[in-house]
C-alpha cells in the first residue's frame, strides 16, 4: 500500500559535489553542493542564482566539479553555511550564511591548477572535472533556482582508482563517492549485484566477474 505525501525536498540520494570558481579578484570560491547528475560529457547543477558560485559561472563561463570521498565529510562540513557573497543575500543571512572570503583555507582543502579552466581543483578529492558553461536553465518561479548545463572537457582522478591494466575505466569498487541522501551523508554499500546495461557502456570485467558484467 502507497500514501501521497508532500515531502519538503526530493533528495533521494547524489553525490557530493565541491564546485571551484573564480571570484572577481580571482581569488578562488569552492562551494559544495549536491543537485548533480551527469549524461555523456555533460553535467547539469542545481544551484540557487543567489550563490556566488553561480554569478562566478555566469561571468567566467567555466568551473573544476571536484568529487569528494567518504572520508571527506569534515571539510564539507566546515563549508556549510559559508558563502562568497558579500553582502550575504538576505534569503541565506535567515538561514545562518556567514561570509567567507577564504573558503578553501577554512576547510583546510588546498588548490592544484587547472590544465584548460582557469578555476583551480581542490587537490584532496580523488576526481576532479574541468568544466565549461553551455547553458544555464531557469527553474520554477519565484524560485531563485536554475539549472546549469555544464561540459566537461578534462578528468583528473587518482590512479589508484583505475581498474588494473586499464587506464581510461575507473573501477566502481573502489570508488566511493559521498552521496547526499535527504540532507543527509552517506556512502555505498557493496555491489549487490553485476548489471545488464554494463555491456552496453563497454567497460572491462574486472578479475572475477561474470561475462554479463
Amino acid at each position: 500500500m502507497h500514501m501521497v505525501i508532500e515531502p519538503k525536498m526530493l533528495y533521494f540520494g547524489s553525490a557530493v559535489v565541491l564546485i571551484t570558481t573564480r571570484n572577481e579578484t580571482g581569488t578562488a570560491n569552492v562551494a559544495p553542493m549536491s543537485s548533480a547528475w551527469w549524461l555523456g560529457q555533460s553535467c547539469m547543477l542545481g544551484m540557487s542564482s543567489q550563490s556566488q558560485t553561480v554569478q562566478n559561472l555566469l561571468r567566467e563561463k567555466e568551473c573544476v566539479l571536484n568529487l569528494p570521498s567518504v572520508d571527506m565529510v569534515p571539510a564539507i562540513e566546515r563549508l556549510t553555511l559559508l558563502t562568497g557573497r558579500n553582502p550575504v543575500p538576505e534569503k541565506k543571512a535567515a538561514r545562518g550564511y556567514q561570509f567567507e572570503a577564504d573558503k578553501l583555507g577554512v576547510a583546510d582543502l588546498s588548490s592544484l591548477p587547472s590544465e584548460v579552466v582557469r578555476a583551480p581543483r581542490v587537490k584532496e578529492c580523488p576526481v576532479q572535472m574541468e568544466a565549461r558553461l553551455v547553458k544555464l536553465h531557469p527553474m520554477e518561479e519565484p524560485s531563485s533556482l536554475v539549472a546549469m548545463e555544464v561540459y566537461i572537457e578534462k578528468v583528473h582522478i587518482q590512479p589508484g582508482l583505475l581498474m588494473d591494466g586499464h587506464p581510461n575505466y575507473i573501477d566502481p569498487a573502489k570508488w566511493k563517492p559521498l552521496i547526499m541522501n535527504f540532507c543527509q551523508y552517506f556512502g555505498l554499500g557493496e555491489q549487490l549485484s553485476d548489471s545488464r546495461l554494463a555491456p552496453v557502456f563497454g567497460p572491462p570485467k574486472r578479475a572475477g566477474q561474470s561475462e554479463t558484467c
